[in-house]
């Protein structure tokens, strides 16, 4: 640290800025692919229904800015919006903007960061994941790193830090006020088999000793109560000289990185690990890597530390909005009811993390079947196939983030309601119709889009095959059916 500017933190910039724009750009291309069927003009949850709702009820200034507040949603303005987001994702992830000056970038990520959010404010419960509001504060934060042309501000990469802090303290936090099975260390006895969409390796991890999973609980613990406090170490480089406190910094880093690492080889939680990779490079200080070429003896009129004025205030602006915005945010971490995942301000920023703060211990899925028969009772089904949730029983679960396949993880959420949301209601209406848009969200549809006479959901409860299991029959899950739970449901008339 060298003062407003963080000179050692050029390489750092680069994995931050063209890493964030990357998960952008996987979330442009998911939102193309998924939100008409969901949310648009005929989806299960109709994002238009929602906007006129904004418009005309008095609780409606509560909806997240959104440019669908003055212009008209269609599926194709959304369309549109989705194309503009990956191009500018794009020409970011390649280094584009950041060759110009530090205003390129800037609007850049603010476009992004403005885009982004106009889709998640009308998204419901589809976008009602932590790693949204996550993505939308990267967004804004790299906005504000500059171009290759300075230095990045001190100022900004601290509140990097400040966002990788809450978001690790903050989960760390959750889970020891949560479930009694993080305290007694048995929590990762269960998490690989029953979290909401396990991974090729899920079950293998599953199958280690308990000793491993107690193993793995001490150093969730550690890396997430204990060693976000010394990502702030380089700030001891203002008055401590020498490379300790940044390599301190670095040590803190790669730990948090490690532990991402182990999570994403394990399970499928879209972009949110590798988004806390990204942004654990914030505290990545390496001398003379990917730093701009050192100003000349007399700097420029209006140059402080390498930095043009105007680019100081504007970057000093935003820590004093940070300071203010965070106040919240640090009450809620020490707070006996601490929230998850909550947003205190409309623009979604200083935000409050965690997740996990408790595991189940049974995986419960539900399962749709359909079938051609008149008669219900007497009928053979056939299952309805998902992407990524568990289904054939002889499938090894694929990996998917940090792409994220919504459909697949409200379903998971299904079982663990006091009763079914409106929104699967639709998906069995869709699938009686064989809605084609449906359909695409789908593994595989067994009656290759012709419409079923009936469709039902019927829960079972899975667990991981053991070895032996594996060995003898082939499978990776076994399943036991449980009870009804909707259905049999047709169309009218039919």
């Amino acid at each position: 640290m060298d003062g407003f500017a963080a000179v050692d933190f050029g390489f750092a910039r680069e994995v931050l800025q063209r890493g964030i724009a990357a998960l952008y750009l996987v979330a442009f291309v998911s939102t193309l692919n998924q939100f008409r069927p969901l949310l648009g003009e005929h989806g299960l949850l109709p994002a238009p229904e929602l906007l006129h709702w904004a418009r005309t009820s008095p609780r409606g200034r509560l909806l997240h800015p959104t440019l669908f507040r003055h212009v008209e949603y269609t599926d194709r303005r959304l369309a549109a919006l989705c194309w503009a987001g990956i191009a500018v994702a794009a020409a970011v992830v390649c280094g584009i903007p950041q060759l110009f000056t530090p205003w390129a970038p800037m609007a850049c990520f603010l476009a992004l960061w403005l885009g982004y959010m106009s889709v998640v404010s009308i998204g419901q419960t589809f976008y009602g994941f932590g790693w949204e509001m996550l993505l939308l504060e990267a967004g804004f934060l790299a906005a504000f790193l500059g171009s290759a042309a300075e230095p990045p501000p001190t100022v900004v990469i601290v509140l990097l830090w400040w966002l990788v802090f809450r978001l690790e303290f903050g989960a760390g936090m959750i889970k020891i006020r949560g479930g009694r099975e993080w305290r007694d260390l048995t929590a990762l006895t269960f998490h690989h088999e029953t979290q909401p969409m396990p991974g090729p390796l899920s079950r293998q991890a599953h199958l280690l000793p308990r000793w491993f999973h107690k193993g793995e609980v001490l150093g969730n613990h550690f890396a997430q109560l204990v060693v976000p406090w010394f990502l702030f170490a380089p700030l001891l480089g203002l008055w401590v000289p020498g490379p300790v406190p940044a390599s301190i910094g670095a040590v803190a880093a790669g730990i948090v990185i490690a532990t991402q690492l182990w999570l994403i080889v394990t399970g499928n939680f879209a972009w949110l690990n590798w988004a806390t990779v990204v942004l654990a490079f914030s505290a990545v200080g390496l001398p003379g890597i990917g730093s701009p070429v050192a100003p000349p003896r007399q700097d420029p009129p209006w140059t402080i530390d390498g930095m043009p004025l105007p680019w100081l205030l504007v970057t000093s602006a935003v820590g004093v909005l940070y300071l203010v915005l965070s106040w919240p945010a640090v009450r809620n971490l020490f707070a006996r009811r601490q929230l998850m995942n909550a947003s205190f301000n409309r623009w979604q920023l200083a935000n409050a993390y965690g997740a996990f703060g408790t595991v189940t211990k049974e995986r419960i899925e539900i399962v749709v079947e359909g079938t051609t028969d008149v008669d219900p009772d007497g009928a053979t089904w056939q299952e309805y196939e998902f992407k990524g949730k568990p289904g054939d029983v002889r499938r090894i679960p694929r990996q998917f983030a940090p792409y994220h396949l919504r459909l697949d993880w409200l379903m998971w959420f299904l079982p663990l309601g006091r009763s079914l949301e409106d929104w699967f209601t639709m998906f069995l209406l869709r699938l009686l119709e064989a809605d084609a848009a449906t359909l695409r969200l789908l593994a595989a549809d067994p009656f290759s889009g012709e419409r079923p006479r009936w469709v039902r959901a019927v829960s079972y409860r899975y667990r991981f095959a053991t070895r032996e299991e594996l060995k003898a029959d082939g499978v990776r899950w076994v399943r036991d059916r449980r009870r009804p739970v909707m259905g049999p449901v047709s169309l009218r008339g039919r």
